[in-house]
């Protein structure tokens, strides 16, 4: 009877990956597929879409990679990318460690009003991010892609939910063998939390991997754009060259994904030692 109830609840699991992994499929088997096969006809009732190419045309992502300066987009991306997870790492650990372990006036106040900042949508400050960013000569720089980002809300949530979970005895044991409260910190709270480290920083390198409106807005040049800025710009000028953009957009994911599959092991168990439940 137990694995009867079981099955709907597999039933619909299955559903929902099958649905989260079949566009990815679909790309992918858009990316190897020659020029008359992605071609859509003007009469759609002549449309025979297929997943599988009658010819794999590997060159597509020769030609994707060559049709505009992906090498310079990835090397932005990758800078910009580690320039922020290491800043978020850095500042969630002092944040976190402040909210979890001082007894200060006005820490719950504080930290609540520090919350109540991520349900402000990004639409609402980005006119007045911009024009700070003009008047201190940021834009089209590196300093605007990275400094703002260098502190997230979220990740000195999740951080201080871990700092919780470890015992106070731990820093008067830490107090006793001549350890401070910085040592405390990074030689006993940061290697217990090395899991809830690893998902904010896959946090943090998905959100700036993924970043699309403030660099669109912060950069003029190519020298400066993204990963997803320049994939952007790439697609408009391809057109109706679905092969090309999809060949385009499967290596622009790919290391995302693959970091992913690394990392979630650490993830689920981050989530677990924390107290959130998905």
């Amino acid at each position: 009877m137990r694995i009867l109830r079981k099955i709907p609840i597999h039933v619909i699991l299955i559903v929902g990956a099958l649905s989260m992994v079949m566009p990815f499929i679909w790309m992918v088997s858009t990316s190897l597929k020659s020029p008359q096969e992605t071609f859509i006809p003007p009469d759609l009732t002549r449309l025979r879409p297929t997943w599988i190419p009658n010819q794999v045309i590997l060159t597509n992502y020769i030609e994707a990679w060559h049709e505009v300066p992906f090498p310079r987009y990835f090397l932005n991306t990758i800078f910009i990318a580690i320039s922020i997870v290491t800043g978020v790492i850095i500042t969630s650990c002092l944040a976190a460690y402040a909210f979890a372990k001082f007894d200060f006036p006005g820490r719950e106040t504080l930290f609540i009003f520090f919350l109540s900042m991520m349900i402000v949508p990004q639409a609402v400050y980005l006119v007045p991010s911009f024009i700070i960013m003009s008047k201190l000569g940021w834009v089209d720089t590196y300093m605007a892609m990275t400094v703002p980002w260098l502190a997230q809300i979220f990740s000195i949530f999740l951080l201080r939910q871990q700092f919780r979970t470890i015992p106070d005895d731990y820093y008067d044991a830490a107090l006793i063998d001549g350890c401070g409260r910085m040592g405390f910190l990074w030689r006993v709270l940061v290697p217990l939390s090395k899991p809830t480290l690893i998902t904010i920083g896959l946090f943090a390198l998905l959100g700036s991997w993924n970043s699309f409106i403030w660099p669109l807005i912060m950069t003029n040049s190519d020298k400066l754009r993204p990963i997803q800025v320049g994939l952007s710009y790439f697609a408009q000028e391809q057109g109706t060259e679905y092969g090309l953009m999809m060949a385009a957009a499967t290596f622009c994911v790919a290391p995302i994904v693959v970091i992913y599959f690394i990392a979630q092991k650490q993830v689920i168990e981050s989530y677990a030692k924390s107290g959130i439940k998905g």
